[in-house]
């Protein structure tokens, strides 16, 4: 007969859930540790049928309690982080996740990691690990799109395929990637493309990287994009990151929001514009006045897919502007404050926005 042991540590919010057998623990599976931020997966409503729920109102020992089958892929430990609905995700929550598992990936006690996160802004914490965290091994986000008193919670199972996808020898050097509804989605890629369907997460450009159904798991592509290992970003001795806005475009705009965000101290700009990244004409002379007050500019694009193009309509050489190539306004955002933590020259940006 199996018996699981659980040693919750509350002080330190560190708990660890090893598996024996009838021959004692098992240790030659993998390690894997997860790190719990909250969101829907950690949430509890008072309807199993309801929309309403608190997000993060579980811990993370609860989560894993409801999925004692990890037991048998892996040894596993779990750490609370934070406790929170993603739509309040920080720079600082961010930084300390980076820099957590910088230090747990160092070491040989450590196969993976799996972080629990809100689906709000998964895909971009899932972003900035990608550029952050400096191994080969893998590093899953898993969430849920039903909370944890939901019928039919789609929680525990996702979180199974991701625990099975971060202790897999398949997914070592694969970056950072998301395990939902089946799908192994590249960090790079993925976007939240439905508010409230299950099957939400896709990757419009170039779709998923494989799936994982049942733990079973099946790679078919992988990114040719810079990540992880080969990444020249570092958050060692960052407490902060600069701050970058992000200014909407549409029909009959104005410069009211770029003069706003760059008065408030933006060292950056990212326009979600129209089309093929295009401003505005009176929001082109704001970017152009932000520009030559030396915040960088770069010309994103609010249309789910496809790619910003330099000097195209836009003469981008002239006004010193970044094309974000195919991230998301979003994820450029985070690229560029990664990116002004090393240079203000918009050559060298643009050069990590083709390489990353």
């Amino acid at each position: 007969m199996k018996h699981f042991v659980a040693m919750i540590c509350v002080s330190m919010g560190i708990f660890v859930l090893p598996m024996m057998t009838g021959t004692g623990f098992a240790e030659n599976l993998p390690s894997v540790t997860i790190l719990a931020t909250g969101g829907t997966i950690a949430g509890a409503g008072d309807s199993q049928v309801g929309s309403a729920y608190k997000s993060g109102a579980v811990t993370v020992d609860i989560l894993l309690q409801a999925v004692p089958e990890v037991n048998k892929i892996a040894q596993i430990k779990g750490e609370q982080i934070s406790n929170i609905g993603s739509q309040e995700m920080n720079n600082k929550i961010w930084l300390k996740l980076a820099k957590r598992i910088n230090e747990l990936l160092a070491s040989d006690e450590c196969d993976g990691v799996v972080i629990t996160h809100g689906t709000d802004t998964m895909e971009e914490t899932a972003y900035f690990l990608n550029l952050t965290v400096r191994s080969k091994k893998p590093v899953v986000l898993v969430g849920a799109m039903r909370s944890s008193t939901s019928m039919s919670a789609d929680g525990p199972m996702n979180l199974y395929n991701a625990v099975s996808l971060a202790a897999s020898q398949e997914a070592v050097g694969k970056g950072v990637m998301v395990a939902m509804n089946e799908k192994i989605s590249g960090a790079r890629d993925v976007t939240k493309t439905n508010t409230t369907d299950v099957a939400t997460f896709g990757s419009p450009n170039f779709g998923s990287l494989g799936r994982v159904f049942y733990g079973k798991i099946r790679f078919y592509r992988e990114s040719s994009r810079k990540h992880t290992f080969q990444s020249e970003f570092k958050t060692d001795a960052l407490e902060d990151l600069p701050r970058v806005d992000i200014v909407y475009g549409y029909a009959n705009n104005t410069r009211a929001m770029v003069d706003a965000v760059v008065t408030a101290g933006a060292k950056g700009v990212v326009h979600a514009g129209v089309g093929n990244g295009n401003p505005y004409p009176e929001t082109m002379e704001g970017l152009a006045d932000a520009r030559g007050k030396g915040v960088q500019v770069i010309r994103s694009t609010r249309v789910p897919s496809g790619r910003v193009t330099l000097d195209a309509e836009v003469d981008d050489a002239k006004y010193g502007f970044v094309v974000s190539d195919s991230l998301n306004p979003q994820k450029s955002r985070i690229l560029l404050m990664l990116a002004l933590t090393k240079t203000s020259d918009p050559k060298e940006i643009q050069r990590m926005f083709f390489e990353y």
